[in-house]
């Protein structure tokens, strides 16, 4: 049985975290005279609620997820960040993640001093699970895992990631930032069966709220605590909770939106594969497309004469010649099929 305080560095266990009254004192109508803050203005003059309550009531009842097993962080990068600060020892620890993936993952691990290990995909970008345990050693207390993955944008298959969790010593955190795009429910189910499992979500992609920055984490209760301890005090601020539960008290309006995207991506990629400098659109789970074109800057240049700004992924590994689009409204989206449409006239 997984016991997560074996891998928690003794610094941590230690540690004592900062409680700030608000988390020790309840009740309704009390005068603040704890945190020094000023009592005049408007209703933003007081810290945030430390424990996010409200917010993590929300969450619970949208997702269908116990309150104590849910951790909401400033964005789900800061999430990422304290797990790695959490379970990790700089200069000490490594961690191993997938190649290609989302690079921040390596910049996290930088930045805490820790080693990224990358375990390559298939060709079809899918993990083997017995290399990414064969590339593990003593040192190895994270393994962080993408799905839908981005740049790729494919779900990666239950039964490997459940090998994963299964055999890795430590703690195995997988990214689900796509997950509403993809038709499934995601491992949150898994949550109680695999103590080791931490998954980072975000209202950024599906919610349509990149510009709050909210990002939660559905996990173990002990990880729960763990975070909590390594946290900033307020690390959510009262805007991005109110927005944010303003937001997920109509899943219906998400659900909406992301149907129409997947109808719109569905548009692209039939589109797209007409045209002769189109290799290949690889299958995606999410709200974005990879497409591979002997031509990647040179339809990179042109579409930015054009005002229209994709991404180019052919410095990543087996990425060689991509390009990554995310799907946009249907009259953005037209827009890139019809400048696609002129560079191949003019072009092949």
């Amino acid at each position: 049985m997984f016991n997560v305080n074996k891998i928690v560095p003794d610094e941590i266990k230690k540690l004592e975290p900062y409680t700030s009254a608000r988390e020790t004192f309840q009740g309704k109508n009390l005068i603040f005279m704890d945190a020094n803050e000023n009592p005049y203005g408007n209703r933003y003059n007081r810290y945030p609620d430390p424990l996010q309550e409200k917010l993590k009531q929300q969450l619970s009842t949208t997702m269908g997820i116990s309150t104590e097993q849910l951790f909401a962080g400033n964005g789900s990068d800061e999430i990422i960040d304290l797990v790695i600060r959490s379970f990790c020892k700089p200069g000490v620890n490594n961690l191993i993640t997938i190649n290609p993936s989302y690079g921040m993952y390596e910049v996290l691990a930088s930045v805490n001093r820790i080693k990224t290990v990358k375990a390559t995909l298939t060709e079809d970008f899918q993990i083997n699970p017995d290399e990414i345990l064969k590339q593990c050693d003593r040192q190895t207390k994270l393994a962080i895992l993408c799905s839908p993955n981005n740049p790729t944008g494919n779900m990666l298959k239950d039964k490997d990631v459940e090998k994963v969790l299964q055999s890795f010593p430590g703690i195995v955190l997988v990214d689900e930032a796509y997950i509403e795009f993809s038709g499934t429910d995601g491992l949150k189910r898994k949550i109680l069966e695999y103590p080791n499992l931490i998954i980072t979500r975000t209202l950024s992609k599906a919610w349509g709220l990149a510009g709050i920055r909210l990002g939660y984490a559905i996990c173990h209760p002990e990880i729960v605590t763990i975070l909590s301890k390594v946290k900033y005090p307020y690390n959510v601020n009262n805007i991005t909770q109110e927005k944010a539960i303003k937001a997920l008290k109509k899943p219906q309006r998400m659900r909406r939106t992301v149907r129409t995207i997947l109808r719109e991506k569905q548009k692209v990629i039939e589109a797209l594969k007409k045209l002769n400098c189109v290799e290949k659109i690889y299958p995606s789970d999410a709200n974005f497309i990879l497409m591979k074109t002997g031509y990647s800057k040179n339809i990179i240049n042109f579409l930015r004469e054009r005002n229209i700004i994709v991404r180019d992924r052919s410095n990543l590994h087996r990425c060689k010649n991509c390009i990554r689009i995310t799907i946009g409204t249907r009259k953005q989206n037209n827009r890139l099929i019809n400048h696609m449409q002129q560079f191949e006239k003019i072009n092949t």
